[in-house]
């Protein structure tokens, strides 16, 4: 009777019993007898847009490879991490410098507010125990977890609290990297022992790409088979909103866009290249875009300054602008930034919108959070912009006109 109930037990979980195959990935609890003829993630994923990361599967291990962890980053930069089922043995060939992770992971920290919403989607939050700061973040479930005192604050990069996150127990911490090791959390988490994994969303230049990142997470907590389905919908919202885009009877609204604003931190008005998520959205929406075509964008996967004079002359005509949202809530605020603004035709019409209809009282912007996530909603905004209202669901989400 006690080994019926054993069973019983093993299966409500999700964990093999020697012989049979596995229902499922076990999504939590660890493999009490491990046999290497099982298969113990039936539901796999594949990366079809994103190409910063891939997966391989193993039967109780996946090998995971972040392909560019920074901008620019050379082959060699490149990481690898065996993401092992809890239970079953670290296999013996995996390649130098593979990072080990015991998966699905309990008790994880967030290094940016970009994987917040990974969380939620794949409802696997309450694992989450600490963030680098709550201050940016518009994630409501989060916010609820800080108020209620359930999350600590480790801080940011290289400054990180190792007393905080060493506290916390974290099964791992999930971060960014900029090349820099100065900066960056990850040199000083790993001198002191703590797993961490670089994610490298932010380095995608196609929306859905980084959208894809969702797999990436779901990996570590053995959902694939909910991410697929997140990620499934999001995909195939963004191709139907492309696929109206190519074929709508309705003329868009504007064939060109000026993006951005000058910058006096800079002295620099910063234009996108063309092999860049905001080209790529803009793009997808039925826009081009002021200085898309100068010599400097082609080809190139960031964004390239201009003067204020080059982008004033371009862009004086642009029937649409879309300026940098922060601390602009209206065109008063732009023209307090310069008064040369004024001769713009877009301001002279009110075509003027922001990605600012989200932002929290610290600057936390939902369209860097939410928004790498629902790509489709992001192309949305774009395109209810430049179609005028012929959406069946009407309204805007990250984007807002300014009066």
């Amino acid at each position: 009777m006690k080994r019926y109930l054993f069973i019983v037990c093993l299966l409500c979980l999700g964990l093999p019993v020697s012989g049979q195959q596995m229902p499922a990935n076990p999504r939590e609890g660890c493999v009490a007898e491990y046999d290497p003829a099982i298969d113990y993630f039936p539901q796999k994923t594949t990366v079809d847009y994103a190409t910063g990361f891939a997966v391989d599967y193993f039967g109780s291990y996946k090998l995971v490879r972040v392909i560019s962890p920074f901008p620019g980053a050379a082959v060699e930069d490149g990481l690898t991490y065996a993401l092992v089922q809890c239970g079953t043995p670290v296999p013996a060939d995996l390649p130098p410098d593979t990072r080990i992770i015991e998966v699905p992971v309990d008790r994880v920290i967030t290094m940016s507010t970009t994987f917040l919403p990974h969380l939620v989607a794949l409802d696997v939050l309450e694992s989450l125990v600490g963030v680098d700061s709550l201050l940016y973040t518009n994630t409501p479930e989060v916010l609820a977890l800080g108020e209620a005192g359930a999350l600590v604050e480790v801080g940011f990069g290289s400054s990180i609290s190792m007393e905080t996150v060493i506290a916390a127990e974290p099964d791992v911490v999930i971060a960014n990297a900029s090349g820099s090791p100065e900066y960056d959390a990850a040199p000083v988490l790993e001198d002191a022992g703590i797993p961490v994994v670089i994610s490298a969303d932010y380095v995608e230049q196609s929306p859905l790409g980084r959208a894809e990142w969702l797999k990436f997470t779901a990996l570590f907590y053995n959902e694939e088979a909910a991410a697929n389905e997140v990620f499934e919908g999001i995909a195939t919202r963004y191709e139907e909103l492309r696929r109206f885009v190519r074929t709508s009877a309705a003329p868009p609204r504007y064939d060109r866009v000026l993006w951005g604003s000058f910058s006096s931190y800079s002295s620099a008005w910063y234009i996108p290249g063309d092999r860049t998520y905001v080209a790529q959205l803009l793009r997808d929406a039925g826009m081009g875009y002021v200085l898309d075509h100068a010599p400097e964008a082609q080809g190139f996967a960031g964004s390239f300054p201009v003067d204020f004079e080059t982008a004033y002359d371009a862009g004086l005509d642009a029937p649409l602008w879309i300026p940098d949202w922060f601390g602009v809530n209206s065109l008063a605020d732009l023209l307090a930034q310069d008064e040369r603004y004024a001769d713009f035709a877009a301001l002279q019409n009110g075509d003027v919108f922001t990605a600012g209809a989200r932002v929290n009282a610290n600057g936390g912007n939902d369209y860097f959070e939410s928004g790498a996530l629902y790509a489709d909603r992001v192309l949305a905004d774009l395109v209810e912009i430049n179609f005028g209202g012929v959406l069946t669901d009407g309204g805007l989400t990250y984007f807002k006109k300014l009066d």
